[in-house]
C-alpha cells in the first residue's frame, strides 16, 4: 500500500514510518520540521529512515511542508493517491498550549482540515490519527474507557484533538470516510521528544541538576513504550472502520457511530507513580536523582490509566512493555545518540 505518514519526523511519526518501511510498504512521509524542540534530533530521525530505505531498495519519499498549507497539501494528495494516511502531525505539549494557543489552532485544528479535506477528495480507503488521553480531562472514574465523556478538557490543547475527533465523525458520516481516531497514553522511549519528562529527568541526573517532580511525585501515569504505540497504529491503520451495526441514536456509543468511525486508546494498562517511573530511571543510570517536589501544575491531570478492551476486541493486540524495559531502551538509546 501507498500510505501517508504525516509528522515523520518526529517522536511517534518516526517509529511509524520506520516499521512501515521495514514490511515493504510505498511510504511518503511530511514533517515542516519546525524548532518547537530540537531541529537536529528531527533530522538525525529522518537520516534513519533515508538510510534504511536505501539499504532495502524501500520506496520512500519525504516533503518539507506545512499542513497548514492548503495548496501545498492539496497538490501532494493529488500526486500520489494514497491508500491510507496516518496523522501523526500535530503541536503536542500541554503547557505550551496554555502559553501559545494559535499555534495548536494552526497546526491541530487548520492542517488537520486540510488532511480530511484532501482524504475526502482523492478517495482515501482509511484516515488514521492521534488523539490523546488528555481528552478525558477531569474525569476521576478509573480506567479511563471509549465510552466515557470527553468534554471536559483541562487545557487547549487536548481540546484540539477532542476537536479533531469531532471533525473525524463529520467526514465520517457525510462523506463516509473511515476514520479511526486513537487516544494515546503517556508515550515515551527511545528518540523521545526533549520536552518530555524522561529526557529532562534523564538529562537532569547525569548533570546532577535537580529534577521537578509535579505533584509532589504522586502522579500515577499510563506510560507506554513508543514500540507498542507504533505497532497498535499500524494494526488500526491496517484495519479501515466501519460503521457499528449495533449503534443506538437513542443511547449513542461516544466511540463508534453508524458511520465508519471509532475511537480507541492505545496505552499500557499499568499505571505507574511518578516516583516509581524516576526510581527506574535511576536504576537504568545507575545514579540517584535531587528531586525538587512541587505543587500540581494548571491543566496536569492528576491520574490516568486505560482501558484497552476495544483495542484488543478490534485489531487484536495490547502493549505490554513494562516501564523497566523501556526506561532501560530509552537510556541505552539516549547514551549512544548523546555519548553520555
Amino acid at each position: 500500500m501507498k500510505i501517508l505518514v504525516t509528522g515523520n519526523a518526529g517522536f511517534i511519526g518516526f517509529h511509524v514510518a520506520k516499521r512501515l518501511i521495514e514490511r515493504g510498504d510505498e511510504v511518503v512521509g511530511v514533517d515542516l520540521v519546525n524548532d518547537y524542540y530540537d531541529p537536529q534530533l528531527k533530522e538525525a530521525r529522518l537520516s534513519i529512515l533515508a538510510d534504511l530505505a536505501s539499504r532495502q531498495g524501500a520506496s520512500y519519499q519525504f516533503y518539507r511542508l506545512n499542513l497548514a498549507d492548503r495548496n501545498a497539501v492539496n497538490a501532494m494528495f493529488a500526486q500520489h493517491r494514497f491508500d491510507r494516511v496516518i496523522n501523526l502531525a500535530a503541536r503536542a505539549g500541554v503547557r505550551y498550549s496554555i502559553e501559545n494557543p494559535y499555534a495548536y489552532v494552526e497546526s491541530n485544528i487548520i492542517a488537520f482540515t486540510n488532511i480530511l479535506e484532501a482524504c475526502r477528495h482523492t478517495g482515501v480507503g482509511h484516515l488514521t490519527y492521534a488523539s490523546t488521553s488528555s481528552v478525558y480531562g477531569g474525569n476521576t472514574k478509573m480506567p479511563f474507557a471509549e465510552d466515557d465523556g470527553a468534554d471536559h478538557p483541562l487545557q487547549f490543547y487536548a481540546a484540539t484533538k477532542r476537536a479533531n475527533e469531532l471533525m473525524a465523525h463529520s467526514y465520517s458520516h457525510l462523506f463516509r470516510l473511515p476514520t479511526t481516531g486513537l487516544r494515546f497514553f503517556t508515550v515515551y522511549g527511545a528518540w523521545g521528544r526533549p520536552d518530555m519528562a524522561l529526557f529532562k529527568f534523564t538529562k537532569g541526573i547525569l548533570a546532577g541538576e535537580p529534577i521537578q517532580l509535579f505533584n509532589n511525585g504522586h502522579h500515577t501515569r499510563d506510560f507506554t513504550y513508543v514500540d507498542d504505540i507504533a505497532e497498535g497504529v499500524i494494526r488500526s491503520s491496517d484495519n479501515p472502520a466501519s460503521p457499528n451495526p449495533d449503534w443506538n441514536s437513542a443511547s449513542p456509543d461516544p466511540a463508534s457511530s453508524n458511520a465508519p468511525y471509532r475511537i480507541l486508546n492505545i496505552g499500557n494498562s499499568q499505571p505507574v507513580k511518578l516516583s516509581a517511573y524516576v526510581q527506574a530511571l535511576e536504576n537504568a543510570l545507575g545514579k540517584k536523582a535531587i528531586v525538587e517536589l512541587l505543587p500540581l501544575q494548571p491543566g496536569d491531570v492528576p491520574d490516568t490509566y486505560s482501558d484497552v478492551s476495544r483495542l484488543q476486541s478490534t485489531v487484536g493486540y495490547k502493549p505490554e512493555t513494562d516501564v523497566v524495559e523501556g526506561v532501560g531502551r530509552f537510556v541505552t538509546r539516549y547514551r549512544d545518540y548523546y555519548k553520555a
